[in-house]
């Protein structure tokens, strides 16, 4: 399959449910790190970036950092 040709719904697919993005984000004018599903779908909210790993791996995923 060449990856050109996969459509956009599968391409949202691929890593789901193995990767989990990382993103710090503002807050409430706090820096807080939010996790994602491969597919966007907002998971959860970490108050440090250690915290926020030590989530992703306790539920067997692989964090990805989103910049």
């Amino acid at each position: 399959m060449n990856i050109r040709d996969i459509s956009a719904e599968d391409l949202m697919k691929l890593g789901t449910p193995s990767i989990a993005y990382l993103k710090p984000v503002l807050a409430n004018g706090v820096v807080v790190y939010a996790i994602h599903a491969a597919d966007g779908t907002p998971m959860a909210m970490a108050a440090d970036r250690n915290q926020a790993i030590a989530a992703v791996l306790e539920n067997e995923m692989h964090p990805t950092w989103v910049h």
